[in-house]
């Protein structure tokens, strides 16, 4: 099993975490926000934290989003803007995302799939293929699917919110790139659809929330749907010149799932990569942030 943690990020850093919360610089802008797996103590005194923090997020109580996360509101000091860019650079890689401060704490990034987004790129960058075609699910704001297109990649976004959607057609402009089909709809409904017609990917990103909402009211559980997806993507990836990556957020799921999932529904695979991304604050304490269990094919 394998701890991963991104390198290459200029314009993000993990600043401090505990006591649930954590201390983030996203470009030259610092925020606070929950962070339910970060249980121990802070390593900065509570002065040093509000004096560090440009937008403060303060949890609401009894109120919850469909996926699990807090509702609540930010605090902003004066200067703090709503919306602002961060860039990515990875190799010939050139990523921007546009940020901004939502009600659910999200600020429209995660910044440990910058190892995803890296394995992506170099692995369709290594295809012998022409345009591989590359199917993103649960692809909210799009950093994996910029980094597929940026690859080469002909790059399917799906995700249920509209909003999400232009929040991530955004990025693809903000990145200098073009042509990324943009899908509105639920994951299952759609994969489901795909298999039908006969459609193959060379390349698979499955990102899926521990609970969502399709847009026409579909119910999303990780733990009763995720097998169904799974076989579903199973019969949607090529057998050669292919990848897949999975990941998991939900606090209940290991690794060892992550990788068994792939065992079980890719008994091909010979080599599968799999562990935590994690996120090293300035102490050297390690913030894990989620599962993933990965593969290529060639």
């Amino acid at each position: 099993m394998n701890l991963l943690q991104p390198t290459c990020w200029t314009d993000y850093e993990l600043i401090d975490s505990g006591d649930n919360e954590k201390l983030e610089r996203f470009g030259k802008y610092v925020v606070r926000r929950p962070e339910p797996q970060a249980v121990w103590r802070k390593s900065l005194s509570e002065a040093e934290w509000e004096t560090k923090a440009d937008a403060y997020f303060k949890k609401e109580k009894g109120k919850v989003s469909q996926d699990g996360n807090d509702r609540g509101t930010w605090i902003q000091r004066k200067g703090m803007p709503d919306q602002w860019f961060i860039d990515y650079n990875y190799k010939e890689m050139r990523l921007r995302f546009r940020l901004g401060l939502t009600s659910f704490k999200h600020v429209g990034i995660f910044p440990e799939q910058a190892e995803n987004w890296n394995f992506i790129y170099d692995t369709l960058r290594g295809m012998n293929v022409n345009e591989p075609k590359v199917l993103n699910l649960f692809a909210y704001t799009g950093g994996a699917s910029i980094a597929a297109k940026s690859a080469g990649a002909d790059v399917t976004h799906v995700d249920s919110v509209k909003q999400v959607i232009s929040w991530s057609r955004e990025n693809m402009e903000a990145s200098g790139l073009e042509g990324i089909r943009w899908i509105v709809e639920d994951a299952l409904k759609f994969c489901r659809r795909e298999v039908k017609r006969g459609k193959k990917y060379n390349g698979i990103i499955l990102d899926p929330p521990a609970y969502g909402r399709g847009p026409d009211g579909e119910k999303w559980i990780l733990e009763d749907n995720i097998a169904e997806i799974m076989n579903l993507c199973s019969e949607l990836l090529e057998k050669d010149n292919s990848f897949l990556v999975l990941n998991l957020y939900s606090m209940g799921f290991s690794a060892v799932i992550a990788d068994n999932l792939i065992k079980d529904y890719f008994p091909d695979v010979r080599e599968c990569e799999f562990g935590e991304l994690v996120i090293s604050e300035r102490s050297g304490k390690r913030l894990p942030l989620s599962v993933f269990a990965r593969f290529g094919r060639r």
